[in-house]
């Protein structure tokens, strides 16, 4: 019987939906979002992708999603009324932080404010050492006064964290299950139960989070499940999270955190994944989409990862080398980069007269001035269909855009009052979002010490293709590789992910002194816990792949980097101590002699299905637009080059390499090869453009 999966990306301006059946077929579609509910994106996405297969609700396996709700709550500070109940002397820590600031001279920053108002941050008289005593019991009477008051204020949601619970969480544990029974109206949640790790900042942080986006995610995943049901589709909703994995519902419902970065980190494991089919290990995985546009390294066929992320305006970020300006999440997370350009960005003047793009953007609605849906500022997209790299329809011909709208907006908002004709204003915007978004590959290839020029660009997401080509040659990158279906990747790259959970164990020492006893004890409490949790999953244990690594430092630093062990057996401190050599040089560029410190133990437990997409299987289940390849169109590349007719070709028509300029037309995105590039197909499908 024909059955499938669906992979399901919510992106700011559209809803992109893959469909990938048990023979190897691929359908794809894309519809407008539904910010004010995303929900009923998803379910007419579903609805109308079924359709085009030719298949029915009960047909569907699994349903993996990745939302944009948990970043968009932190970015639009439209989270829950939060309060923090912490040890008493700890009330400033989420004030304090790390104590840096994210630039040493620049004498105008600001810090931003903490997700909970200070009058909202109480402590309680409890006290646990380092050691795991209880040196003070906690009252529970403390905890139901100030859960009265959280009441009498509003407060929606509510984080507890006390000092070294990641060592005893008795006192923790039991404000928890006070607050939980006795004021069961208002979310609580525990670090304890979200990030059971040294450091105080972090883990207060990574808890404060949680609490602050827990009921925006929660309502609307109950939401969606609620929909899914009701159209009579009762398999499995299985939600993407920040490390590029995939967990039920339930767990994203709980632990929100971990799912902030939901949805763009399944891009760059399918991007790891293309990188093995088609013997390209060395990739910059880059991603434009309506609001943001994110970069992402692939190296020798490994995704790069990291143990925290910081969220912020402007660019987030997981590099170690940037911090203190945004709200900080110790939860793994795929290294991505991520800045405020997308296609929906608006064009704007400062009083200075300076052109700017982003990171306001217009989003699905209205929407850039060309999608005639009341829209009426400059964006990124009206730049381009002013130049002419857009066609006429978009997504599959379901949107028209109006040219005219476009020329309109930037006169009046950017030619005019800067003098300049509406093409140079237009590109004047294209040149803007082009650096904006060159730092976030810098920020995964230069500030790591990566030269970009030894990668090859994976270009993904809506309007990735559209900039690619400008972005690699200011970088000096001499290969752009255009995936099957770019504009829907990250939807396809959720096909690739696997079932993950994550587990971890405080194992503080000195590493030459850690026993391999004990590390072989917490591996096997770990592996229980694992087996626990993913028969939740629907895995038996012999369907389960575990992952160990140790978090190492040297003595005295307090930022850690990762090092597998496959296991117990494998725990000889000297070979782990050269491997952390090995990672610190590669990353820092130099390692020391000195003593290395353990800090804790982590597992990933992966649900091994067997039914990861394989790119060399895949077979379109869409046919070509009739009639393409017959037509030209007039784009605007450079000031230098002025206006050129070029040749729009069907991307599926492209059989032989070809020379720029030429635009490749699909139903998902459009493909822009310059003059002076060659574009050619592979044997999978792909698209390699090199530059003369």
């Amino acid at each position: 019987m024909r059955q499938a999966r669906i992979g399901v990306d919510i992106g700011g301006t559209f809803t992109d939906l893959v469909l990938l059946d048990s023979d190897g077929q691929v359908f794809i579609t894309k519809v407008s979002s539904t910010p004010a509910a995303p929900e009923e994106a998803v379910l007419t996405g579903i609805a109308k992708i079924l359709e085009q297969a030719g298949l029915t609700v009960s047909d569907v396996t699994e349903v993996l999603h990745g939302t944009t709700v948990g970043s968009n709550t932190l970015l639009q500070k439209v989270g829950a009324k939060t309060g923090l109940i912490t040890t008493k002397g700890f009330r400033d820590v989420l004030e304090i932080g790390r104590v840096r600031t994210p630039t040493m001279f620049d004498l105008t920053w600001s810090k931003g404010e903490p997700l909970v108002e200070r009058r909202y941050r109480t402590e309680v008289n409890e006290r646990t050492n380092a050691k795991g005593e209880v040196l003070v019991a906690l009252d529970p009477a403390e905890i139901i006064e100030i859960g009265k008051y959280f009441q009498a204020e509003g407060i929606e949601s509510v984080a507890i964290c006390f000092l070294n619970s990641y060592l005893n969480p008795a006192n923790e544990q039991l404000a928890l299950d006070t607050f939980a029974a006795h004021f069961p109206d208002i979310w609580v949640t525990a670090s304890v139960s979200v990030l059971p790790e040294i450091k105080e900042y972090e883990r207060t942080s990574t808890t404060a989070v949680n609490a602050y986006v827990l009921p925006s995610l929660r309502h609307y995943l109950t939401r969606l499940e609620g929909g899914l049901r009701d159209m009579g589709l009762s398999a499995p909703l299985l939600v993407s999270n920040s490390n590029g994995g995939l967990s039920g519902a339930k767990v994203a419902q709980d632990r929100p955190v971990f799912f902030i970065s939901s949805g763009r980190s399944a891009g760059v494991v399918g991007g790891a994944r293309l990188a093995a089919s088609v013997g390209e290990p060395d990739l910059v995985v880059f991603d434009m989409g309506g609001t943001t546009a994110s970069a992402s390294l692939v190296h020798k066929g490994e995704v790069t990862r990291t143990s925290e992320y910081e969220f912020r305006s402007g660019i987030s970020t997981p590099s170690r080398f940037i911090k203190a300006d945004g709200y900080l999440m110790r939860v793994p997370t795929i290294d991505v980069a991520e800045v405020g350009s997308g296609a929906g960005s608006v064009a704007w003047l400062d009083p200075g007269k300076l052109l700017n793009a982003g990171p306001q953007s217009a989003g699905a609605f209205p929407g850039p001035a060309c999608y005639g849906q009341g829209g009426d500022k400059p964006t990124v997209t009206d730049s381009n269909v002013a130049l002419g790299f857009l066609p006429s329809k978009l997504a599959g011909g379901t949107m028209t855009l109006d040219v005219q709208k476009s020329r309109d907006a930037l006169e009046r908002d950017i030619a005019t009052p800067l003098g300049l004709t509406i093409e140079e204003a237009a590109l004047g915007v294209r040149e803007i979002v082009n650096v904006n978004m060159a730092r976030a590959i810098r920020a995964v290839t230069v500030e790591r010490g990566v030269d970009p020029r030894d990668f090859t660009l994976l270009a993904i997401g809506g309007s990735g293709p559209v900039h690619a080509c400008d972005l690699a040659q200011a970088l000096g990158i001499r290969r752009v590789l255009f995936p099957r279906a770019p504009g829907v990747f990250t939807a396809m790259g959720m096909l690739a992910g696997n079932v993950e959970r994550y587990f971890l164990r405080p194992l503080p020492g000195l590493l030459e002194t850690t026993s391999a006893q004990t590390v072989a004890d917490t591996m096997a409490d770990l592996r229980a816990e694992a087996i626990k949790g993913l028969a939740e999953e629907g895995y038996a244990e012999d369907a389960i792949g575990f992952v160990y690594e140790f978090d190492l430092r040297y003595r005295g630093q307090d930022s850690e980097l990762q090092v597998e062990i496959s296991d117990a057996a494998d725990f000889d401190p000297a070979a782990i101590r050269e491997k952390f050599l090995s990672v610190y040089a590669a990353t820092y560029g130099y390692a020391s002699q000195d003593a290395i410190e353990v800090v804790n133990l982590r597992l990933r437990a992966m649900g091994l299905s067997g039914q990861n997409l394989d790119f060399k299987a895949l077979k379109s289940g869409q046919l070509a637009a009739a009639g393409a390849g017959q037509e030209t169109r007039k784009i605007h590349f450079s000031r230098e080059s002025g206006w050129v007719e070029t040749p729009v070709v069907e991307r599926a028509a492209l059989q032989t390499a070809m020379s720029g300029p030429v635009v490749l037309q699909s139903p998902d995105t459009t493909i822009i090869v310059p003059p002076h590039a060659t574009a050619a197909p592979d044997a999978a499908g792909n698209i390699l453009v090199n530059f003369d």
